[in-house]
């Protein structure tokens, strides 16, 4: 017999985590960051045949301040990641930063001196989302994976614990320069 047998109907267990994390992913507000033809994709995401507003991401924001979530949608280039990082450290905690396209992800076909070669180098990206360009589809599927991360992250202290396993885990893996593969 157990506890939630004891309690009448309609009661509900949670911990604070659960429900913080459980209204942080329904009111993600998105900051405008498109750069390249991933942007068209992202507005698509925006309207009416895809509806973001359904996962209470009703506005995209124009201001960093009101915005928790970036979608780098495109190619950065050395000129334009000084004002990408400045408007990610004006966003207000917590924060999250989704990689959408493989030339905000790796670079792209763009391997020159212009083009940063993955957004990841200039902020920390919680989700990279892979495609040239990559379809509403697959940014609704991402972002729904993102909603998972943010349901279960953890506050306070364990938050702390949490940001340095996955760092330690970050630092301890095989740089791709010494991975074997297909291409190597």
């Amino acid at each position: 017999m157990g506890l939630e047998e004891k309690l009448p109907s309609g009661v509900l267990l949670s911990s604070v985590e659960q429900v913080a994390g459980y209204f942080r992913k329904a009111s993600l507000w998105p900051v405008t960051f498109g750069l390249a033809c991933c942007a068209i994709e992202m507005m698509t995401f925006g309207g009416p045949r895809y509806d973001s507003s359904r996962w209470g991401m009703e506005v995209f924001r124009a201001s960093p301040r009101q915005a928790d979530l970036m979608i780098v949608a495109g190619r950065v280039s050395n000129k334009m990641a000084p004002v990408l990082r400045q408007i990610y450290d004006q966003m207000a905690g917590p924060k999250w930063v989704l990689a959408m396209g493989v030339c905000a992800s790796s670079g792209g076909m763009f391997n020159n001196y212009a083009i940063v070669q993955g957004v990841d180098h200039v902020v920390p990206v919680d989700m990279y989302l892979p495609g040239c360009p990559p379809r509403p589809e697959m940014l609704i599927d991402a972002i729904l994976k993102l909603h998972d991360d943010i349901k279960a992250a953890k506050l306070g202290p364990h938050k702390t614990a949490q940001v340095e396993e996955r760092e330690r885990s970050a630092l301890a893996a095989i740089p791709t320069s010494q991975q074997k593969g297909l291409l190597r």
